[in-house]
């Protein structure tokens, strides 16, 4: 094979394995949805009408409750929560920070959120705190952001 013919085999193989992989990109919402730890709060998203927002912008980091954390909700509130399109929508955002953080880059103190409120967060020894919620799995990053998985859900103030 002359050198000539490899390379033109050598671009084409990258060219068709770029594109492969960007049709198997991953954004927050799918990042999500293949954990299988966030069913409740994909669907929360939809029914707030986040989902767009949460696949095609960012980047964002979303400090997301697991499902075990909606479950710790009382009834009540999470049924209450799920008819509000707008107090969800309040809700959801206050767990989306402009930008990408990686766990490494925690800088302790308050942060802005998308919905314009102020959380805490706090970093000791490796422990990262989402004003009182955990950080219990970090880093799973996607194409738009990344989501840090949370214990409690955090209703703003």
């Amino acid at each position: 094979m002359s050198k000539k013919k490899f390379t033109v085999i050598a671009i084409a193989v990258a060219m068709i394995f770029a594109s492969a992989t960007h049709a198997f990109a991953a954004d927050i919402i799918d990042t999500a949805t293949a954990s299988g730890s966030f069913n409740t709060f994909v669907a929360a998203t939809k029914a707030a009408g986040l989902t767009d927002t949460l696949k095609h912008q960012g980047p964002f980091t979303v400090f997301a409750p697991t499902d075990e954390a909606f479950a710790k909700l009382p009834p009540e509130t999470l049924n209450a929560l799920m008819k509000d399109k707008v107090k969800l929508a309040q809700v959801l955002s206050h767990h989306i920070v402009p930008g990408r953080i990686l766990v490494a880059e925690v800088k302790p103190g308050p942060t802005k959120t998308v919905d314009g409120s102020s959380i805490t967060l706090t970093s000791d020894n490796g422990k990262i705190t989402f004003d009182n919620a955990n950080v219990i799995q970090s880093d799973l990053v996607a194409d738009n952001g990344v989501i840090q998985a949370i214990d409690a859900v955090v209703l703003p103030k």
